[in-house]
């Protein structure tokens, strides 16, 4: 019932809602606001590089598969919170992120062990869970009306953003025992602090919606974290690489 009546209004209608919403705006809200879809679209592209060097390699040596699966969860439930909010900024950007995270998913799985304590946990509970996301989110839109499933599902939505934010960070017990941070993707960190940062802005000044402006005000918190840990420990090998076999 709540998606179904989401989608009878037409895509140009949601886009007018969008402009009325801008058009009451600072000039520099709008500015950011405008500028973070194409922000998303550097946080779905900065990966790119780190799996062309996972194909090179075929190996995915240490880095954390849950980047790419709650990428896909994530952009998955926002697509769907942006349709029942007629948001266009939100569905429209997140519809592609879900392009995306599923290639990213699909190389990644291609080179990894089925198991890794840097994913962490299998192959098989990222993909289940992905399939428990897509199952919740069309029960819930299916059973409750537009305005408690847009509830939901941008609650699950806000759990997933944080996770795909701060999901480098679960190799963080690797960087801080190896003393090497080569396991934390830069392009993806950096692009993911200037993302929240944008869409802090127009969460809170133009959409004035915590479910868009809390967990990015948090992703800001994790990307910055994430850079001083890079800056601390940089790219070198793992100390315990370096370290002479005891004969």
């Amino acid at each position: 019932r709540g998606l179904s009546a989401a989608v009878q209004t037409s895509p140009a209608a949601l886009f007018v809602r969008g402009g009325a919403a801008a058009a009451t705006s600072p000039a520099w809200v709008n500015l950011c606001a405008n500028a973070a879809p194409m922000a998303s679209m550097l946080i779905f592209f900065a990966p790119y590089p780190t799996m062309e060097q996972v194909v090179k390699d075929k190996n995915v040596g240490s880095l954390p598969l849950l980047p790419y699966s709650s990428m896909m969860a994530n952009c998955f439930l926002w697509m769907v919170y942006g349709i029942l909010k007629k948001e266009s900024k939100i569905w429209a950007t997140n519809g592609i992120g879900v392009i995306f995270g599923m290639f990213y998913f699909l190389r990644f799985i291609k080179y990894a062990p089925s198991k890794s304590p840097t994913f962490p946990g299998s192959i098989g509970q990222h993909i289940s869970a992905c399939i428990a996301v897509l199952a919740a989110s069309a029960g819930v839109t299916a059973l409750f009306p537009v305005d408690e499933a847009a509830s939901i599902i941008g609650n699950m939505a806000v759990l997933f953003c944080v996770a795909m934010f701060g999901s480098p960070l679960a190799s963080l017990k690797t960087v801080l025992k190896t003393k090497s941070a080569k396991s934390i993707p830069l392009p993806f960190t950096l692009a993911t602090v200037v993302n929240c940062v944008l869409w802090s802005v127009a969460g809170i000044f133009q959409m004035h919606d915590i479910k868009v402006y809390f967990p990015n005000v948090l992703g800001l918190t994790f990307g910055m974290a994430q850079v001083a840990l890079k800056l601390m420990y940089g790219d070198s090998r793992p100390r315990l690489e370096r370290e002479e076999p005891l004969v």
